[in-house]
């Protein structure tokens, strides 16, 4: 089989992917009203954050917080996270677009339909004092009612640290109780090279849109900033095994080749990354601790 008719066929398996997906929202949502959904015991959905700012810089955090909170809460024990492709199915289908927004008025039966117990979601805003406050809703599905509203604030250079007061505080009002070695795992960052991190966010955003050569241009612009940036190099990689990008073009082989024989991935990974790589040998790395007061229970 021709080079060429591979990566056609393997687009075609890509698109029959997101067909089913898409088909089993458009499924979820017409049978909404017949279908009585119940929530898993300890089963959390992320929402996207939307930014009330008014500067588009700041676009790009509203789908990346999303990713960093599933990212951590994922390796949380004992604790089921819903799928982001689920979120952006069920979003898509309900009309609100590739965004992916939900207001508060729609948080519910968002819910509902993903089969979540809970919902986290909230607003990025600006006030005089810090450029970042994240004020953010954690909402019991079932009542429904708002089991409290966890807030961080500072400066776009430290946003990894906004995420981690933010977890730390989402996991309290969930009432989970946190081993120390999990606490020590949670306080990892997923980098602390902030345009490293934009750059991921927006490859995620290029890629639900459809735009793979995009999304891989950025991916690999994460990972020469920060080799270390592991879901960049694991989407990068999506990318290619998919054909999504042609493996002939761009530089994303070349860069995934040298990054696996001259360095380690970060510890801060999801579960799913942690298999895909487990025959992969890692090179010792100083790993990045943030010290964040972790509220007791």
């Amino acid at each position: 089989m021709s080079c060429t008719r591979a990566f056609h066929y393997s687009r075609l398996n890509q698109v029959n992917g997101r067909k089913s997906l898409r088909l089993w929202a458009k499924e979820s949502v017409e049978q909404e009203q017949i279908l009585e959904t119940e929530p898993g015991a300890k089963t959390v959905g992320v929402l996207y954050f939307n930014n009330t700012t008014g500067k588009s810089g700041l676009d790009p955090l509203q789908k990346g917080l999303t990713l960093m909170l599933i990212t951590d809460l994922s390796t949380v024990e004992g604790l089921q996270v819903v799928e982001r492709v689920r979120l952006q199915a069920i979003t898509e289908e309900m009309g609100l677009g590739v965004s992916g927004l939900v207001g508060s008025d729609s948080a519910p039966r968002v819910g509902k339909l993903l089969g979540a117990r809970w919902l986290v979601g909230g607003d990025i805003l600006e006030n005089v004092l810090v450029p970042i406050h994240i004020n953010s809703n954690v909402l019991d599905v079932p009542g429904p009612r708002v089991l409290g509203q966890p807030t961080a604030e500072g400066i776009l250079e430290e946003f990894f640290r906004i995420e981690k007061e933010l977890l730390f505080k989402i996991i309290e009002y969930l009432k989970i109780e946190l081993a120390p070695e999990e606490i020590t795992r949670l306080e990892k960052p997923l980098t602390t090279d902030i345009k490293a991190l934009l750059d991921l966010f927006k490859g995620i955003d290029a890629s639900d849109r459809g735009n793979y050569s995009l999304a891989e241009r950025y991916y690999e612009r994460a990972l020469t900033r920060d080799p270390g940036i592991s879901s960049a190099e694991v989407y990068l990689e999506e990318l290619l095994s998919l054909q999504l990008i042609d493996p002939m073009g761009g530089k994303g082989k070349d860069l995934l080749y040298t990054l696996r024989e001259e360095t380690s991935l970060t510890d801060q990974q999801t579960p799913s990354i942690t298999t895909r790589r487990e025959q992969r040998p890692e090179l010792d790395k100083t790993s990045i601790t943030i010290d964040i007061p972790v509220p007791s229970l």
